[in-house]
């Protein structure tokens, strides 16, 4: 337990240059696979509330700059020069969440069709996954929902041709892996669509400091394709 509190306390959870940092790997040497899943679930969880406490010192002017350094370089991917059918998500600004609205504004403006999430207020967490994306045609028609977040209108289409996913995180790190709000949502949504469509690019979009050297791997867990903050574009498991 020594070594999880160490986990705890390092400073490199929240660095914004990948410092060789602390690494999960090292636990199972000390524990049985089922203590190793609960020490990285509970590094996960840990790890989830310091990120949205950091996220939030940070002043919603510095979190636009930065949503729109995001955004320069997204339009330097190529996948998201000529997809087709993209998918994004609307922010939760109240929780200084990246800001992709004006990238939906060039992607449409070159063609290109937008969906976003919808999970349906009546379903819950399965093997399928309660969360689809759902074409938009005006930002208009989105609705609340009652987990915080603008969604498309129930009778939206189903988007059933993604070339391109565009992920939040709270933490992510260069293999990939990302942490969110922790319900599981886009991993269920990752794994259907990808298993549908392999030809899909995931793209997991956070603020610079965000990027840490590991995030806790546990079952379920779907990593993304690339890595894109307000500093660096990465290919996961690549450079820089």
């Amino acid at each position: 337990m020594g070594i999880l509190k160490q986990t705890l306390n390092r400073s490199n959870f929240v660095a914004s240059s990948l410092s060789p940092g602390y690494h999960l790997s090292a636990l199972s040497t000390f524990s049985s696979d089922r203590d190793d899943q609960t020490l990285r679930r509970h590094v996960k969880k840990q790890l989830r509330k310091r990120m949205v406490g950091l996220r939030m010192t940070v002043p919603t002017s510095a979190c636009a700059i930065r949503s729109a350094a995001i955004i320069e370089r997204l339009k330097q991917l190529p996948i998201l020069e000529t997809a087709a059918q993209i998918a994004l998500f609307w922010p939760i600004l109240a929780k200084h969440e990246v800001d992709l609205r004006e990238l939906d504004t060039l992607l449409r403006a070159r063609g290109a069709t937008i969906a976003y999430p919808y999970i349906a207020e009546t379903e819950s967490i399965s093997d399928d996954g309660p969360m689809d994306f759902r074409l938009l045609s005006d930002i208009g028609d989105l609705e609340s929902s009652s987990l915080g977040f603008l969604q498309p209108p129930a009778d939206a289409p189903i988007a059933y041709s993604l070339d391109a996913i565009i992920v939040p995180a709270l933490a992510i790190d260069p293999f990939g892996h990302r942490i969110g709000y922790g319900a599981g949502y886009y991993d269920c949504a990752l794994r259907e669509v990808t298993s549908q469509i392999p030809s899909c690019v995931t793209i997991g979009v956070a603020y610079d400091y965000q990027l840490i050297s590991e995030v806790p791997v546990t079952p379920g867990d779907i990593a993304v394709a690339w890595i894109v903050t307000d500093s660096r574009v990465m290919q996961a498991g690549g450079s820089t």
